[in-house]
């Protein structure tokens, strides 16, 4: 089954830390390419609010920031709202992060989880989930 949604966690997945800007030859380069394939994106951010540095609109259509939005990872009512935003079921969507417990809460709302342990190992991963080349 070729999933048409992907959650991205912004910081530990996207970007290292604050302020700076994500890696495009990261798992940026497996983002863009899986949007140009016509799946959609979101972002799905603890942070108290949008930093301007990170770009998301570049290559999101859809940003949940948990200063914005009240829903904070890892309540399932975040990943919910964000399918829900891309107009796609959860079963078809994959989630990403750093922090097990929210791969977890992910994987309970019916997502597949990947857990972000590199660039690279995630970059291979969501290609193969994405059905990306």
């Amino acid at each position: 089954m070729r999933r048409r949604g992907l959650v991205l966690d912004d910081l530990g997945v996207l970007r290292p830390a604050p302020g700076v800007p994500p890696d495009p030859d990261g798992v940026l380069a497996v983002v863009r390419a899986a949007r140009s394939a016509g799946v959609r994106v979101a972002v799905l951010s603890n942070a108290d609010d949008v930093d301007p540095v990170a770009g998301f609109e570049r290559f999101a259509d859809v940003v949940h920031v948990s200063g914005v939005t009240g829903r904070r990872k890892p309540d399932p009512a975040a990943y919910l709202a964000c399918a829900a935003e891309l107009g796609v079921p959860p079963a078809d969507c994959v989630a990403v992060d750093d922090l097990a417990a929210n791969v977890r809460a992910a994987v309970a709302v019916g997502m597949v989880g990947v857990l972000h342990r590199d660039a690279d190992q995630t970059a291979a991963e969501l290609r193969v989930l994405l059905g990306l080349r």
